[in-house]
């Protein structure tokens, strides 16, 4: 399954919309996804799967690049 994590870079740092990044990680669970990222310093706001016609979007972009961890 694909997901695509949304977070802010520094985990001290107070969310801000506006600097919000995402990644695509290829996982079994939203649970391993948060795991495979814990040793990051990154403040995980939201992890959502993608597939069908979203996922298919998401393919599109110059920035859809799946991590493996």
């Amino acid at each position: 399954m694909i997901f695509k994590v949304y977070y802010q870079e520094n985990k001290n740092e107070v969310p801000i919309r506006e600097n919000t990044k995402s990644l695509y990680m290829e996982s079994t669970s939203i649970e391993e996804v948060r795991k495979s990222l814990a040793s990051s310093n990154f403040n995980i706001e939201f992890v959502q799967e993608i597939k069908g016609k979203f996922l298919e979007y998401e393919q599109q972009s110059d920035s859809f690049e799946v991590e493996k961890r």
